[in-house]
């Protein structure tokens, strides 16, 4: 008996009857392939419908733009998930939903590792939307980042620095450190330290300094201003000032500004000397000094 297992024509019709055998499943694949995509096109029109829906009925809310943006994104991925679902189960027949769905959670487990960043920053960007703090337009700082928000997006945040640079932060950086909004309020408390000489009469230097933040026209006239007498500084003696006044970084500035212009001011009128560093020099001999006819 020849042994035609290395026969070349025996090989290339064994060839020829898979190719054949495979072409007849694409060919009766065909009906269920057409359903599957008519399904999909169905799918992405219930999906856009669904959508605007949604956007219409969160409009009427009191919701923020970032949730809304959540929710329709959510009311998407869920009419997408069960539309592809059903549409593998049409072009696979014998792949049941509950097979499907024990894969799927196998899958799920993979996956999950891999892409374990990604979606720590996606369940963090859901819960940065849901909780009503950090809106757009706020000014916070968190871990040497500072600036305004200007979108919160599902993975990532955008801040806006006062430079105008633009910087990208994973949602799991702002879920898990604390954040400072110094906007949250539309007033917040800003301070500075003013020194006087130690020849300075204190109680009249802080009638001076005290009526001049008062007087302020920046200052918030509805809430106490403080002025303490805080340390013995090398030159001078410090009062700690503290006033209220606009919550925006650019409300900060001209705050100060105008502050420390009218304090000055009060201070020069009123005689008050603002000290500059003295420095004294102490030799342990005599210095001969040089007499003017040498």
């Amino acid at each position: 008996m020849n042994d035609q297992t290395g026969d070349p024509l025996n090989t290339l019709e064994i060839l020829i009857a898979q190719l054949h055998s495979m072409w007849e499943g694409i060919i009766s694949l065909l009906p269920s392939l057409v359903i599957a995509i008519l399904f999909l096109v169905l799918t992405w029109i219930v999906a856009r419908f669904a959508t605007k829906i949604a956007d219409r009925l969160t409009a009427k809310t009191a919701m923020r733009q970032s949730l809304r943006e959540l929710v329709e994104t959510l009311v998407r991925i869920a009419i997408w998930t069960v539309g592809l679902l059903i549409a593998l189960t049409i072009l696979l027949p014998d792949l049941t939903p509950g097979s499907l769905i024990a894969g799927l959670g196998v899958g799920t487990v993979a996956i999950g590792f891999a892409f374990q960043d990604i979606f720590e920053n996606f369940l963090a960007g859901i819960l940065i939307m849901i909780r009503e703090k950090m809106r757009i337009g706020d000014y916070i700082r968190c871990e040497g980042i500072e600036g305004k928000v200007e979108q919160i997006m599902l993975r990532e945040t955008h801040i806006r620095k006062m430079s105008n640079e633009l910087t990208i932060v994973p949602n799991s950086i702002l879920f898990k450190n604390p954040v400072e909004i110094l906007t949250d309020q539309q007033r917040r408390r800003h301070e500075i330290v003013v020194g006087v000489a130690y020849d300075t009469d204190l109680e009249q230097a802080r009638s001076v300094i005290r009526t001049a933040l008062e007087t302020s026209e920046i200052t918030d006239g509805q809430k106490p201003v403080d002025v303490f007498a805080c340390e013995f500084n090398t030159s001078s003696i410090d009062f700690r000032l503290r006033w209220w006044a606009g919550s925006a970084q650019r409300d900060m500035h001209d705050s100060r500004d105008i502050v420390i212009r009218s304090i000055k001011r009060a201070l020069d009128e009123a005689g008050i000397e603002i000290p500059f560093p003295y420095i004294t020099h102490t030799f342990k001999e005599a210095i001969p000094m040089a007499s003017h006819g040498d």
